[in-house]
């Protein structure tokens, strides 16, 4: 049985989660801070969640990254594959995945730290979640101490006074898309849910069900995104056919609204990110929606972009034809670009 451990506030434990539920992977949940089995390996980065995978010597490790999880299990466990066949439509759910992972978490952080509502709510009640029996007594003085942590790593995100309101409605008109996206089938995938779908599911536990003012801002403008929430918390009951995945023919068009705004804001601070890693540079400098943005390098956003660029290179010529006509003046066929920029 798989071992994983997590957080409910963790938006990438959720993404597994739920992921594992699907593909009916058995899985024993290990919840952060209510206790650990013994034995367990330690991961290299201290990130959630941890999924305890053997190596070639039948030993376990600790693994944190969920795109490359997720890859992994697809190898180990047959059946219900999150993964397209189609070649072409496998990249853009792999690009989706990535905006998922690595842009809404954005927004995710930034409303929940920003606002006074959100705040005070996530340090009162996160904190019960790594010690569950604690009394209001230690509870109370672990918030002010976590609350200050978290407002404090705001710049990591790109989260200023200035750059509030670019992340806002950038959540904003993703809801817009999202919720248009919902119109034309249940999944970003088609019939059924891809790599994509657990990302952007995994954030919008928090987004869409969790912080107050987000919440809000979802009801407001995406109910409908609200309730695809709940819906893909246990897909377990589903039952996918190869023919449930969007028709290449016709993704550009469901797509295309999601992929602009990923064009819009997403790309231009990976590429700059990107950018200022391969330069040696500590800051990311760039504009995004016409406002300046600033915020500290990440090795880590340049291997996704380089990433990209690689599953993109291995593409066959068709493959690649059918992904440039889709991305084509949506502003994400410049990450593919793997010249310097």
């Amino acid at each position: 049985m798989l071992q994983i451990k997590g957080v409910p506030g963790s938006p990438y434990t959720r993404k597994m989660l739920s992921l594992l539920r699907y593909r009916h992977i058995p899985y024993s949940f290990i919840q952060h801070g209510l206790g650990q089995p013994a034995g367990l390996p330690k991961p290299k980065v201290d990130l959630l969640p941890v999924v305890y995978l053997e190596d070639e010597n039948g030993e376990l490790q600790a693994t944190v990254d969920t795109t490359f999880i997720i890859r992994r299990l697809e190898s180990e466990y047959a059946g219900r594959s999150v993964i397209p066949a189609d070649s072409a439509l496998r990249f853009l759910d792999y690009l989706i995945e990535d905006y998922g992972d690595e842009w809404l978490t954005r927004p995710m952080f930034h409303i929940r730290w920003h606002y006074e509502a959100d705040a005070k709510m996530a340090s009162e009640v996160l904190p019960y979640w790594g010690g569950i029996t604690a009394s209001d007594e230690e509870i109370a003085a672990k918030t002010a101490a976590f609350r200050k942590r978290q407002e404090d790593r705001l710049y990591v995100v790109g989260s200023n006074d200035t750059t509030a309101p670019v992340i806002e409605e950038s959540y904003r008109r993703f809801l817009e898309s999202f919720n248009a996206l919902l119109q034309t089938a249940p999944y970003v995938m088609g019939e059924r849910p891809g790599a994509s779908d657990f990302a952007i599911y995994g954030q919008l536990t928090q987004l869409a069900q969790f912080d107050p003012t987000a919440v809000a801002m979802t009801l407001a403008h995406a109910p409908r995104v609200y309730a695809w929430v709940s819906a893909m918390d246990d897909l377990s009951g589903l039952e996918p056919a190869d023919s449930h995945w969007r028709d290449l023919d016709h993704a550009g068009a469901a797509l295309e609204g999601i992929l602009k705004e990923m064009g819009r804001t997403y790309v231009p601070v990976m590429l700059a990110n990107h950018a200022a890693a391969l330069a040696g540079e500590a800051q990311v400098h760039t504009t995004v929606a016409g406002k300046p943005w600033q915020h500290a390098t990440f090795k880590y956003h340049a291997h996704c972009v380089h990433w990209i660029q690689q599953e993109y290179k291995a593409l066959a010529a068709n493959a690649k034809a059918a992904v440039d006509y889709v991305l084509a003046g949506t502003g994400c066929e410049k990450l593919l670009d793997s010249s310097p920029q």
